[in-house]
């Protein structure tokens, strides 16, 4: 039986752990090659070293999202390597916190303000402003985000200002490029996951997670494995006539 994504090459930002591993297993599961872009490039290789387990190709690559140059250089080599583009995940993300608990705006630094929004917005937007050329060429493409409900919401446990502003951003970036690049057959949507089970949400402390697990009607966290599901519709021809869309997954805790 032919799988969903045969013959089309997936770059997975932030793919060397957490939500990003999981995305880049279930992508390759499905047919895809994968890039794995982490800015550990040893995370990024053990990753590529499962894609090709599962017989798939791969391509780890070391990329600070926040260098333009990087992200040029990653793509280039993609498209060298594996020949093409077809799917762009913008997951690499940074969430500050201090003894597991938010940094309150008036406590932000305004150098972690910057390296926030360079890490979660502006480097999602150099990866599709390199990649969006190849995509339009070929006159296909999918391009995900993964968002936050934070994006969406003024209280989301222990995420910060600084991280809540930088997905609101992602939202806006997501529906600017579906209005731009529909007549490409280029679909851009989002994610805005609740808290899923990951290395980023261990980092929180224990009493917000609590918190939070009570308002969740579901009464749980979310799983990687959920969150990569819906990655994979979205990417899939399943979704050819979804765009544009900020699409919650957060087990009922925001119902919009």
């Amino acid at each position: 039986m032919e799988c969903f994504l045969t013959n089309r090459v997936a770059v997975v930002t932030g793919g060397g752990r957490g939500i990003g591993e999981g995305i880049a297993l279930r992508l390759a599961a499905e047919g895809a090659d994968v890039v794995v872009a982490d800015q550990n490039l040893g995370t990024a290789k053990a990753v590529a070293a499962k894609v090709e387990k599962a017989g798939r190709k791969a391509l780890a690559c070391g990329v600070d999202v926040t260098s333009w140059d990087q992200v040029q250089a990653m793509v280039a080599q993609a498209i060298r390597d594996l020949g093409r583009i077809d799917i762009l995940v913008n997951n690499a993300g940074t969430s500050p916190k201090v003894d597991g608990r938010k940094i309150l705006v008036h406590e932000i630094d305004p150098a972690q303000w910057d390296q926030v929004l360079a890490v979660n917005l502006k480097g999602a937007f150099q990866c599709a402003k390199a990649i969006i050329p190849h995509m339009i060429a070929q006159k296909s493409g999918r391009i995900v985000s993964i968002a936050s409900i934070s994006a969406k919401t003024g209280w989301a446990g222990p995420a910060g200002a600084h991280y809540a502003a930088s997905k609101a951003g992602l939202a806006a970036l997501t529906r600017f490029m579906a209005h731009e690049l529909a007549p490409y057959n280029i679909l851009c949507n989002a994610l805005a996951p609740g808290r899923i089970e990951t290395p980023m949400r261990a980092l929180s402390n224990a009493e917000e997670n609590e918190a939070m697990r009570v308002r969740i009607p579901l009464g749980r966290f979310g799983s990687v494995e959920e969150v990569a599901n819906l990655v994979l519709f979205l990417v899939s021809d399943l979704a050819s006539y979804i765009t544009g869309e900020i699409v919650d997954i957060n087990g009922g805790w925001l119902i919009d």
